[in-house]
């Protein structure tokens, strides 16, 4: 797949002497350090003359070019903002990272020095601020790109960035963990940029060849498979489709991780047409998407392992294309799930509950997981609730939720508690079934109706439900991401799995 190359990036003792664009970081008013003095002493004192610009304050992002003097053998001078001291965390570096990303860039400028001094009241380690400054430099500089595929077409050139001011050893102890969650980002924002014509049912699994190469053990159970096990709610979602759908079980074991998994269930519905209950032109144009929850978990996986996180995870992607045909099912019908539980089928255009009921009873019972985190763009309702600050979490456990929303606030992913409350059963209430999938209204708080639907297939196991409906793209760039698929979640389960282990 067609990827701007990865940037490579190296620790120097030294500002080497072919250096042709530098880099100094300069935390709001604090004054130059003592590598970046030791420039402005050699330039004359240009940085500090153009740093008393009036329009540069060291607010995080801010980028100062400056014409190198005759002085120095680089052609320029970047001063790059990383906001006051007292606010430099892990992510303002990255975010300050992302935004020198995008000056190179505007600048053509592909090999790079970045120098590192002493940030007065900063509380992050220079290695780890480094390496995350690299992570948002690397995330920004990730495109997907379809063009360019004739023969001959130029190829885009790998950026080298070197940085100076810590220890080889140091950085990359920190480094290790950054390209790992880099992978795991990248990975999601490609499988979700794919359209529905490159990524289906059919081909999902052979887009998860980096999980093979780090280890993960990959099980994909066929159509004739989820039928012999009774996943009839999932079969049902994808019954209109010619790619039959799938269940994909992917287990990681770390070294030294307990017997008892942490489990991920991801919505995979590759293309949502809306079935038999067609969504409108406009709506249905970003629906390849909807298989975003399915790809954060694939993500996620793929960073711990890269990374030999000591956990033991399980993923479990329910893929499947929501399509209509003489096949398709229908308002009314009533499916028998692998829970044994019998489902009222309401509006066919709400089949992510579906295929999740079955993948939630299949992951709590086939796994018995300490634990389980479901991901998926399921409701429009989150959204208009929460916009695009927020997405939507729901949880029967205090801890982890608490613990999941600490983390998202860390990595700028960020997530506002819901209600998960037993008087929402009330409207889930079939005269002909055990449950309906949907309440009667279809605009009154769906997302909670739908968080309390899938709270019966959990085997009341310590469970927390994510509605990332909004979340998957944005369109237009951001700090660290171009527009597209942003591979939201991947940073902040990551983050959540790091400082819990195992639960």
């Amino acid at each position: 797949m067609p990827l701007s190359p990865v940037p490579v990036f190296e620790a120097t003792s030294e500002i080497p002497a072919d250096a042709s664009v530098i880099v100094v970081l300069k935390a709001g008013q604090q004054g130059l350090g003592q590598r970046a003095a030791a420039l402005d002493a050699a330039t004359n004192g240009a940085l500090t003359r153009a740093c008393a610009s009036p329009r540069f304050s060291g607010a995080n992002g801010e980028c100062l070019d400056i014409l190198a003097p005759a002085s120095l053998s680089a052609r320029r001078v970047v001063v790059l903002g990383v906001g006051e001291g007292a606010t430099v965390s892990a992510l303002s570096a990255m975010r300050a990272g992302g935004a020198l990303a995008a000056h190179l860039e505007e600048e053509r400028e592909g090999d790079a020095v970045i120098v590192f001094d002493t940030i007065e009241g900063s509380a992050i380690q220079p290695a780890e601020l480094l390496a995350r400054l690299a992570l948002g430099m690397r995330l920004r500089r990730y495109r997907f790109d379809l063009r360019r595929q004739r023969k001959g077409a130029e190829a885009e050139a790998a950026w080298r960035i070197r940085l100076v001011g810590v220890s080889e050893q140091d950085l990359s102890l920190h480094m290790a963990r950054i390209d790992a969650i880099a992978e795991g980002v990248e990975l999601t924002r490609t499988l979700v940029n794919l359209p529905a014509n490159h990524l289906h049912p059919d081909s999902f699994a052979e887009h998860l060849g980096p999980l093979r190469d780090a280890g993960v053990e990959i099980e994909v159970l066929e159509e004739a498979e989820l039928k012999r096990l009774g996943m009839n709610a999932l079969l049902a979602v994808g019954s209109a489709s010619a790619h039959p759908p799938r269940v994909i079980a992917l287990r990681y074991r770390g070294p030294g991780s307990a017997d008892t998994p942490l489990a991920f269930v991801g919505k995979g519905i590759c293309f949502d047409s809306g079935g038999l209950c067609a969504k409108n032109g406009p709506q249905m144009f970003d629906m390849k998407g909807d298989m975003a929850g399915a790809a954060t978990v694939a993500g996620l996986i793929l960073s711990l392992a890269r990374q030999g996180s000591p956990v033991h995870a399980v993923g479990v992607l329910g893929i499947a294309e929501n399509l209509p045909s003489g096949k398709a099912f229908k308002s009314g019908d009533i499916i028998t799930t692998l829970s044994g539980q019998t489902v009222e089928v309401f509006d066919t255009d709400c089949e992510g509950r579906l295929l999740l009921a079955d993948c939630l009873h299949y992951a709590a019972t086939r796994f018995q997981p300490a634990a389980i985190v479901d991901l998926a763009t399921l409701t429009y309702s989150v959204t208009r609730g929460l916009g695009k600050i927020f997405a939507g979490l729901f949880g029967n456990d205090d801890a982890i939720a608490a613990g999941i929303m600490a983390a998202g606030e860390t990595v700028g992913e960020r997530f506002w508690r819901m209600p998960l409350d037993r008087a929402y059963d009330e409207e889930l209430q079939s005269p002909f079934a055990d449950l309906r999938h949907h309440a009667k209204d279809l605009e009154a708080g769906d997302a909670p109706y739908a968080a309390a639907f899938l709270r019966h297939f959990t085997e009341d196991r310590p469970w927390v439900h994510l509605d990332i409906a909004g979340q998957e793209f944005t369109e237009a760039d951001r700090p660290y991401c171009r527009q597209g698929a942003t591979g939201y979640g991947v940073q902040m389960l990551e983050e959540w799995v790091t400082r819990t282990k195992q639960l």
